[in-house]
C-alpha cells in the first residue's frame, strides 16, 4: 500500500511541472509581456517607453528563458521565467500587476471566506443528494422513482441564476431573512452564509440525486445483491448497507475531486452576495486585467486539482482491496 501511494505521488511530479510550463507558455509566450503592459495601461495614447516602463516595475522587462548577458547563476535566474514560474512551486505567487498587493497573503485571507460558503455546500449537499437518491433507488419502478427522477431533471434543467435571483428576492427582499449581499467573517457570518449555502445544495440536488441514482441501480443488480436477497435479507439492509458500501469508489471518485476545488470559491455565488473569497478575487482580476493574479489563480486550481487526483487514488486503497494489494 505505501508502494502504491509513493508510486502515484511521484507520478504527479510530472504532470505538475507541465502544468507550469503550459501556464507559462500561454502568459509569457501566446501573450507577451508588451501585451499585457498595452491592455493595462490602454491601448491610446501609450508610447513604448511607458510599456518598458511598466514591464520593470512588474518584472516583465527580463529574457524568457535564459539571460544572455548575464554570467553564472544569473544566466537562469535573472529571467523571467525563474522569476514568474519556478517560483510558483514554492507557492511564491509575488505582487499583482494593477496595484502591487501580495498575491499570496490575499489568497490566504480570501480563502477563508469561500470556505465558509462552499463547504457547508458541499457537506450538506452530499448528505442530501445520497440520502435522497438511495431512497428513490429503494423505490425503484414505482411512482416515487418516477417523480424523483422528473423533478431532478427539471431542478438541474434550471440556471443557477434563476435560484439565486429568486432566493435574494424571497429571502431577503420579501421575508427579510436574510441579507442579499455582505460579509462578515465575525459572529454575524452565518446570516451572510446561510442563503447562499442553501442555494446551493438546492441548485445541485438535480444532478447529485441522477448521478448517485444510477450508481445504486447498477449496484442492486449485481450478482452479490441477488445472493444477499436469496438469503433473505430486506431491501433496506442490501441498499443501505451492502450496497453503499460497494458504491463508495464512484462515491469517493466524484467527493475527493471536489475537495479541492472548495478552495477555489464560487465565481456566481460570490459575484452576486458580494462575498469576498477567491471567486470574486479572480472575477476582479479578469475585469482589471491583472495577468500576475489570473495566472497564480490558474496555476493553483491546476495543483489543487492534481491533489485531488492523488487523493481520489489514496482514497481507493480504503476501500478496495484489490487496489491495497496491486
Amino acid at each position: 500500500m505505501l508502494t502504491y501511494i509513493i508510486r502515484r505521488t511521484l507520478y504527479a511530479i510530472p504532470i505538475l511541472i507541465g502544468v507550469n510550463l503550459i501556464v507559462f507558455l500561454l502568459f509569457f509566450v501566446v501573450n507577451s509581456p508588451d501585451q499585457m503592459a498595452r491592455q493595462i495601461l490602454g491601448e491610446k495614447n501609450i508610447t513604448q517607453e511607458d510599456v518598458d516602463n511598466w514591464k520593470k516595475q512588474n518584472g516583465y522587462h527580463l529574457p524568457l528563458w535564459f539571460n544572455t548577458g548575464a554570467s553564472g547563476s544569473e544566466y537562469f535566474t535573472e529571467t523571467i521565467f525563474f522569476h514568474k514560474s519556478i517560483k510558483l512551486f514554492l507557492f511564491d505567487f509575488g505582487t499583482s500587476d494593477a496595484n502591487n498587493i501580495n498575491i499570496t497573503s490575499q489568497i490566504t485571507q480570501r480563502m477563508w471566506a469561500s470556505l465558509a460558503i462552499t463547504l457547508p455546500t458541499f457537506l450538506l449537499g452530499l448528505l442530501v443528494n445520497i440520502t435522497v437518491s438511495m431512497i428513490v433507488a429503494y423505490y425503484r419502478a414505482t411512482y416515487v422513482d418516477f417523480w424523483g427522477t422528473i423533478l431532478a431533471v427539471i431542478v438541474m434543467s434550471v440556471s443557477t441564476l434563476f435560484y439565486i435571483i429568486g432566493g435574494q428576492w424571497i429571502f431577503g427582499k420579501i421575508l427579510r431573512l436574510f441579507p442579499i449581499s455582505g460579509y462578515d467573517a465575525g459572529v454575524n457570518m452565518f446570516k451572510f452564509v446561510a442563503l447562499p449555502v442553501v442555494i446551493g445544495v438546492i441548485s445541485g440536488i438535480g444532478a447529485g440525486v441522477r448521478f448517485y441514482r444510477t450508481i445504486f441501480l447498477e449496484e442492486v443488480n449485481r450478482d452479490y445483491v441477488r445472493t444477499a436477497r436469496a438469503k433473505g435479507l430486506s431491501e433496506s439492509v442490501i441498499l443501505f448497507k451492502h450496497a453503499l458500501k460497494n458504491a463508495m469508489i464512484p462515491i469517493l471518485t466524484n467527493v475527493v475531486l471536489t475537495i479541492p476545488l472548495l478552495f477555489a470559491g464560487s465565481l456566481v455565488m460570490e459575484a452576486f452576495f458580494a462575498i469576498p473569497g477567491l471567486g470574486s478575487f479572480i472575477i476582479e482580476a479578469i475585469q482589471a486585467q491583472d495577468f500576475a493574479i489570473v495566472r497564480s489563480m490558474v496555476y493553483l486550481v491546476s495543483v489543487l486539482y492534481i491533489v485531488g487526483l492523488l487523493l481520489t487514488d489514496i482514497s481507493y486503497t480504503l476501500v478496495d482491496p484489490r487496489v491495497r494489494f496491486e
